[in-house]
């Protein structure tokens, strides 16, 4: 069946994961950089100094998206590249990158679609406090004018912040991520400047003309461990209060969810009144990052936080051991229908993807049979959500166009549809790169 017309079939990829060239044309250092060249904080000691070298062969990854037929692409901007410090004149030779990709993007019919953080931080802010301080949230406002005001024009969509309970979890409380601190439950307060800078930063694009604003939240559906235990229960709640509302509720109600299941009374230490009509701006769309669900059970005694995950063994896993369950991403959209309704933008699947063990064989090819089935069942959750449901999907971008840098992995999971070599930088288009081509092309309502 053919998706709603104007439907975007994208790819996806973030500045740190595939740009390289972190020394380069007076980009300054990101939260990133300084977690990555810290011995024992990513896997084999990886850094992004190079990833993909993106930065230079742009061209070559552009002529990829064109043979895929894609109508988006979303990238992300890095921060480091626009304002080296965090604040202050534009780096020039920074934006002048983004002004050519976004200029050969629309040369090759592709829309461009903009992230402006996703996970950089340049590193004098988080020196100065990071997203514990509130300042930093009209710091990265001030970002996104100057984006905006060079590259408005010709930029089809915009997307504000990346997963940020991401940057609260892994990079505030559990110290995984960068910057690695390990807060726990007292990195609550980056939740609140983040999403005040998403608002501030909504404004800020939107008076330099910028269309289709939105954010992008990562979601996972909470299991309880045991459906017939109260407490499992009560974990889960408060495992879906921290990961699919705190960072929903307050932009598409202008209200926090009920917090107390995670042990803090509320959020009024770091809120004031007026912040909540900034962040729940309207938007033009939200963008929906999907992976895999989560079990929980109740917290062990004297546990720090309100649940325990457990892992989910009777699905088939990826390369990540992560559970492959697209019923799941059906169940999630279902539910961000029903919890929000009336509120509720259009929205975008804005990742959804997989990494197996995929190797270049004797013939040259990439025969990655795995990603194409599991793309292929989460595009058909999709399509029953739209097509039996009547959810507003406007657009599907797989993550990723290329293998990359993951984070604290390093380069060893591979979610590309694109195989990349790291030593010779060679680009392998794999079997998935094909599928996904005749998806797109074979979609009636284009």
């Amino acid at each position: 069946m053919g998706l709603p017309e104007g439907f975007r079939w994208g790819v996806a990829t973030a500045a740190y994961q595939v740009e390289g060239a972190a020394g380069e044309d007076g980009r300054g250092p990101s939260t990133w950089d300084v977690f990555s060249h810290t011995p024992g904080r990513v896997r084999d000691g990886h850094t992004g100094d190079v990833a993909c070298d993106h930065y230079h062969r742009w061209p070559e990854d552009v002529a990829l998206m064109a043979g895929l037929g894609i109508d988006a692409y979303r990238f992300s901007i890095a921060w480091p590249r626009v304002q080296p410090s965090g604040g202050g004149p534009v780096n020039t030779k920074g934006l002048d990158f983004y002004d050519r990709l976004v200029d050969g993007l629309l040369t090759a019919g592709i829309t461009p679609a903009a992230t402006l953080y996703h996970w950089d931080l340049p590193q004098p802010l988080e020196e100065a406090g990071g997203w514990m301080e509130r300042d930093t949230a009209h710091r990265f406002a001030e970002f996104a004018y100057l984006a905006a005001e060079r590259l408005a024009e010709r930029v089809g969509m915009w997307i504000t912040l990346n997963e940020p309970v991401v940057v609260m979890a892994y990079g505030y409380a559990f110290g995984i991520y960068a910057p690695g601190r390990t807060l726990m439950l007292d990195a609550l307060p980056t939740a609140h400047h983040q999403l005040l800078g998403h608002g501030l930063a909504t404004t800020a694009l939107r008076s330099r003309g910028a269309r289709e604003v939105g954010l992008t939240n990562h979601y996972s559906p909470a299991w309880a461990g045991d459906e017939g235990s109260p407490d499992d229960l009560r974990a889960a709640s408060a495992f879906d209060t921290l990961m699919n509302r705190l960072f929903t509720d307050p932009v598409l109600r202008g209200a926090y969810p009920d917090v107390t299941g995670l042990g803090v009374p509320d959020m009024s230490a770091f809120v004031r009144p007026e912040d909540l009509a900034v962040i729940a701006a309207p938007l033009d769309f939200l963008g929906v990052n999907y992976y895999q669900p989560t079990r929980v059970h109740a917290p062990s005694e004297g546990g720090p936080l309100p649940f325990d995950m457990v892992d989910i063994t009777e699905y088939p896993r990826t390369g990540s051991g992560w559970p492959i369950v697209p019923d799941a991403l059906l169940a999630l959209l279902r539910d961000l229908r029903d919890r929000y309704r009336t509120t509720l933008p259009p929205l975008y699947i804005t990742e959804n993807g997989a990494a197996f063990p995929d190797e270049v064989g004797p013939d040259g090819t990439v025969d990655d049979l795995p990603r194409i089935a599991f793309l292929d069942a989460h595009i058909t959750a999709m399509r029953t959500a739209i097509d039996e449901e009547g959810i507003d999907i406007r657009g599907y971008f797989a993550w990723s166009l290329l293998d990359n840098f993951e984070w604290a992995e390093g380069y060893h999971p591979r979610f590309g549809l694109v195989h990349v070599d790291y030593e010779t930088q060679k680009r392998t288009p794999k079997r998935s790169y094909g599928w996904f081509r005749d998806l797109i092309a074979n979609d009636p309502s284009r």
